[in-house]
């Protein structure tokens, strides 16, 4: 899992498709970049590479946007259920968590920044996560569940 928001596009540390990917709406960017990471680690390997063995997901718009999943599960997560209808304010302007959109300005975590005064990403994000459930977040973030899905059909 990688965060799409920041992957470098252009130059030696350029992310493959990620130059493509740019200008693209929401999940077209992440499969733009999923598809390329997979087609380039394909090359690289060889004929001995089996491509079920590596599952990339680009997380379009941060972690953090997952956490809106449930905005009241993620302020009371992070013992702030005051900041619950602004977390909902934040997440009915979007067709999905997964869309929360990504410019340096309002990107998911600035906004979380924004209105928690020394939000810590690991920790917070953790404690959002334990109250919201994984049930929830598959359920709001078709993306995020469809990659959980191919990783739980290797077990089935």
């Amino acid at each position: 899992m990688v965060d799409f928001y920041g992957l470098p596009q252009h130059g030696e540390r350029a992310w493959p498709g990620r130059a493509q990917a740019a200008g693209r709406q929401g999940l077209v960017k992440a499969l733009v970049v999923e598809k390329a990471l997979l087609n380039d680690l394909t090359s690289e390997v060889g004929a001995g590479f089996n491509p079920m063995r590596f599952l990339p997901f680009v997380v379009v718009h941060e972690f953090e946007g997952l956490l809106f999943s449930d905005c009241t599960g993620f302020a009371l997560g992070i013992g702030r259920p005051d900041l619950e209808p602004r977390f909902r304010e934040i997440r009915e302007g979007f067709g999905t968590p997964e869309d929360i959109d990504d410019s340096p300005v309002t990107a998911p975590s600035k906004r979380v920044e924004d209105l928690v005064a020394g939000y810590e990403k690991p920790l917070f994000g953790t404690l959002a996560v334990l109250e919201i459930g994984l049930d929830r977040i598959r359920a709001e973030c078709p993306h995020f569940n469809g990659w959980l899905e191919q990783l739980e059909s290797l077990v089935s």
